[in-house]
């Protein structure tokens, strides 16, 4: 099990280094948390690292956003915390981003699970206290 730590918004950036460095090979990326757990604060810190300079937010109604990095290179950001049936996930051609290669962040997976590639990397967003969240995963 991997374990990083962040320490406040001040350590978001070391942090999303370090987890780009020990991700792996993985492009699908599946975040567990609850509510503010911060999600889309450490995928934003992942876009940044990554060289993307899109304003990065999460796409809770148009459940994905495209962004692209610095060499033009596309990082897909999925929100399935609003969809109702898997049908909807399957309707924006979720697959074809999947096997694109690229990078997919995603938040609220839960509501896809079955949908989720055997390959898709589970991290785990946990609150510790209002500043220091801890992010643990299995490559």
């Amino acid at each position: 099990m991997t374990e990083i730590i962040i320490n406040g918004t001040e350590d978001l950036s070391r942090a999303a280094k370090t987890f780009l460095e020990r991700k792996g090979k993985s492009s699908i990326i599946a975040f567990y948390g609850s509510m503010g757990a911060g999600k889309t604060t450490f995928i934003t810190a992942l876009c940044r690292e990554l060289g993307v300079d899109d304003i990065v937010n999460s796409p809770t109604f148009t459940i994905a956003n495209e962004y692209r990095t610095i060499d033009g290179t596309p990082v897909y950001h999925f929100d399935f915390y609003r969809i109702n049936r898997l049908s909807e996930a399957m309707d924006i051609g979720l697959y074809e981003y999947f096997d694109s290669g690229n990078l997919c962040l995603i938040e609220w997976p839960e509501m896809i699970e079955e949908l989720l590639p055997e390959e898709t990397l589970k991290v785990k967003i946990e609150v510790v206290d209002e500043d220091t969240r801890k992010l643990t995963f299995h490559i």
